[in-house]
């Protein structure tokens, strides 16, 4: 069953071309019950936006700019969140902008029990995204849109263009959580692996590295062995990961 999502929108923090791809990311994670969208649409700077409202049913939230130098929108928008929380009708929200100022919502959302899912750009400060459950960069989603059509199904370990290259700190980093979740023979299962990166991490996302699921980025990494496995009814294959051991040196006489 779908979670119930509250989808809320930054317009000032938030350029109008990602818009679809946005929600069509949005849907993968619940049912967008509530979409809105804050901002002063007096100005000509979110022109853009108007078209795209009707033809992806969001609801436009108009607030002025009551006084120079502060942002009128992040608080109609954190005010519309609390009363979105206490009437209950949502399971979760969704918050869309690159501001920081929105990381104490989001923590109160998570700490009433709410799931909560970032999406901004790669400026995004990180207090604000590690305040969400989990954070998706809008880069990504819209890089990605514009290549699928040429992008083959082959998953090759060649670097590619566009994306961000997977770091020795990051192998590390998947390395320590296949170790947290391994058994005594260093296996871990991959789902378990995913889950606990999230965790650590919400902005990991194997999308980042021009893969779009787990399983082809781990593959691209020599340093990780992939087996699969049948479960105990043999229904479906169980992929699980573990560190390559290093190849022991001989010692010289």
């Amino acid at each position: 069953m779908d979670i119930k999502l509250a989808v809320l929108i930054d317009g000032d923090n938030i350029p109008s071309a990602y818009v679809k791809e946005m929600m069509e990311e949005v849907a993968k994670y619940g049912n967008p019950t509530i979409k809105r969208i804050y901002g002063d649409w007096t100005k000509p700077n979110l022109n853009k936006w108007k078209n795209l409202l009707l033809e992806n049913a969001i609801t436009p939230i108009q607030q002025y700019g009551y006084t120079t130098g502060k942002n009128a929108t992040d608080s109609a928008m954190i005010i519309d969140a609390m009363d979105i929380l206490y009437s209950e009708k949502v399971d979760g929200f969704c918050l869309v902008s690159s501001d920081s100022d929105f990381t104490r919502l989001a923590t109160r959302l998570r700490e009433a029990g709410m799931k909560v899912y970032g999406i901004g750009e790669k400026k995004t400060p990180n207090p604000f995204i590690v305040a969400c459950d989990k954070f998706i960069y809008i880069e990504i989603l819209k890089h990605q849109a514009a290549t699928s059509e040429s992008e083959t199904t082959t998953t090759t370990t060649e670097e590619k263009s566009g994306y961000d290259t997977i770091t020795k700190k990051e192998i590390q980093f998947i390395a320590a959580t296949i170790d947290d979740v391994s058994d005594d023979d260093g296996w871990a299962f991959l789902g378990d692996v995913g889950g606990l990166l999230q965790k650590k991490q919400p902005n990991f996302d194997s999308r980042n590295y021009g893969f779009q699921k787990l399983t082809p980025l781990i593959k691209s990494i020599p340093a990780f062995e992939i087996e699969r496995r049948e479960d105990s009814r043999g229904h479906k294959k169980l992929i699980y990961v573990k560190l390559k051991a290093e190849p022991s040196k001989g010692k010289k006489r």
